[in-house]
């Protein structure tokens, strides 16, 4: 974690927001606003961390990407990667050749954290079934190993630190799965980053979480579902994509779960952490994002960060 010389202890947080919040889900895609929009926006919207988003979307080449970050008083808190790795050691090499570009980026850009997103059973965009959604025990032994070893191997060869994403459609998403995932993995090696959204999407209280598992809390994203939609989404056995676009993350503080007891619980744990804005908009109209964006930034201000 970061070392930021707190003023007082919420200023031990750092809040953020990413291209998730601009409805970027993929390096291109006709219906996402240039990366250039993006940035500009965002640091209108008054933040000044951002993530790199998929890699591709914003410029890959350090000096360029740098350049535009700085002019516009941006930083870089995190890259973020897709792994498979309940699938075992058969997918390691096309694993690391997929995060070693983007771990060497994000530390070209002065980063810290590599956000881990395990992969879906069903897709994220046309909710086709690709696998089952539980996983066997040699499938859970191979994710917690591996997951150990990406943490070893980042560590070592990029001096990052990763942080495993909870997700809606991925294996480790409810309460139960987040909680046998931590309980199967070494603290030195492997953090969580608790994106608050996926987590109530998914029935997980966040402020218990941070409270059971403090010491594995490494980053958090700020997201918050709408109940009536997600009551919906359960209903109808939606996936995610489609849940997405009927609106299922919502503007805070719309949703749940309220992020002031989040941040509170987040507060006593005595530790520096980035707190990324999330809300999943995918696809979405191109004037959208920048008013939610300001007013969202105005709202966690009065929650005093």
């Amino acid at each position: 974690m970061t070392s930021l010389s707190p003023s007082s202890s919420l200023s031990r947080i750092r809040i953020g927001s990413a291209p998730d919040s601009w409805g970027v889900w993929f390096p291109d895609d006709p219906r996402q606003v240039p990366w250039q929009r993006f940035l500009d926006e965002v640091a209108d919207s008054g933040y000044e961390w951002i993530e790199l988003g998929p890699y591709g979307y914003l410029p890959s080449d350090p000096a360029v990407l740098a350049e535009e970050t700085a002019r516009r008083g941006l930083k870089v808190s995190a890259g973020t990667v897709f792994t498979g790795l309940h699938r075992g050691a058969a997918v390691w090499d096309t694993t690391w050749e997929h995060v070693s570009d983007i771990a060497a980026l994000t530390r070209a850009m002065g980063a810290r954290h590599l956000v881990v997103i395990p992969s879906f059973w069903r897709d994220d965009k046309t909710g086709q079934v690709l696998e089952p959604s539980e996983l066997t025990a040699e499938q859970w032994r191979n994710l917690t190993s591996l997951t150990e070893r990406l943490g070893r191997e980042v560590r070592e060869r990029y001096g990052l630190t990763i942080v495993v994403h909870p997700h809606a459609d991925t294996h480790i998403d409810s309460e139960e799965n987040v909680s046998r995932f931590l309980d199967g993995t070494d603290s030195e090696l492997v953090s969580l980053c608790l994106d608050t959204g996926h987590y109530a999407y998914c029935g997980g209280d966040s402020v218990k979480l941070i409270e059971t598992y403090g010491e594995r809390i490494g980053y958090l994203h700020l997201k918050q579902v709408d109940p009536a939609v997600l009551a919906d989404v359960r209903a109808g056995g939606t996936p995610f994509g489609p849940a997405v676009a009927q609106g299922v993350m919502c503007e805070p503080p719309r949703g749940v779960p309220e992020l002031g007891p989040v941040l509170d619980a987040a507060r006593r744990l005595g530790v520096d952490l980035f707190a990324i804005v999330e809300q999943d908009m995918y696809p979405c109209e191109p004037d959208a994002p920048l008013p939610i964006a300001r007013r969202t930034r105005a709202f966690l201000r009065s929650c005093g960060v």
